[in-house]
């Protein structure tokens, strides 16, 4: 059993909130805020660090997310981009993977007319497709590029840290099926589960810090020319049809 399973499964049953993580974890959201959601168990706060040096870029994550998600075609909840990285005459790739950030002051719910889009009591952030009406308000607001509306159902989409597999116990898809073990998800109010211990001992940074969401997916190892990065070439998708990377010139 990998790290991120064992200490997921360990932590799922209950959690304890220790001063070391609540010092390593950027300041929550106003509590008028948080009482605001609705949902989940409190007890928790799930959240994800991933570790750039073992993405491989093989789009398992992208394709195991479609698959449990039910994602329609040429759309994603989670991919990894790709980028070419031209430094000193050499040419490489850099990946950067992508999903949404879960923030602990999600720019999305404000913007939403119908209370669609909402924060539940462990952090995950979720939309109500029965309620959505597809205004795409959401999807301009997210700083990340994490939403798109669904042209099947035609309501506002996202990542959803696969809530449904969480209340069962289980990992996102994505963590499951990752192959380099890349993916770390768990409880940050457990101060000795892997998350916490990662982001608390590990540096990590999140995407567009400036934009003061608070973002609960963290990287290990990002290379601060990327920090600010949310595109990048789908490759998995129709690569016939647009470049394989974008060049990126250090």
């Amino acid at each position: 059993m990998d790290r991120s399973r064992r200490n997921f499964c360990l932590g799922a049953g209950a959690a304890t909130i220790g001063a070391a993580t609540a010092a390593a974890v950027p300041a929550a959201a106003a509590p008028g805020a948080a009482s605001l959601r609705r949902d989940g168990d409190p007890a928790h706060r799930w959240a994800m660090v991933v570790d750039m040096g073992k993405c491989v870029g093989c789009q398992a994550c992208t394709v195991a997310c479609i698959m449990e998600n039910d994602v329609p075609e040429n759309s994603f909840r989670t991919i990894v981009s790709t980028y070419e990285v031209t430094e000193q005459g050499k040419a490489g790739s850099y990946m950067l993977p992508r999903l949404c950030n879960h923030c602990e002051k999600p720019p999305c719910i404000p913007v939403c007319p119908t209370g669609a889009t909402f924060q539940r009591r462990d952090g995950i952030v979720v939309v109500d497709n029965t309620v959505c009406v597809g205004c795409a308000y959401c999807v301009q607001a997210c700083p990340y590029d994490a939403r798109f509306i669904n042209h099947e159902t035609q309501t506002a989409d996202k990542c959803t840290f696969c809530v449904h597999r969480v209340e069962a116990g289980l990992l996102p898809a994505c963590v499951e099926t990752c192959v380099g073990g890349a993916r770390v998800f768990g409880d940050l109010n457990d101060p000795d589960s892997a998350v916490s211990t990662l982001v608390r001992e590990g540096n990590p940074k999140v995407l567009k810090p400036e934009q003061g969401t608070q973002p609960r997916v963290f990287y290990l190892g990002l290379d601060p020319r990327f920090q600010g990065k949310v595109d990048g070439t789908q490759t998995l998708w129709r690569p016939s049809a647009q470049p394989h990377a974008q060049k990126e010139h250090a």
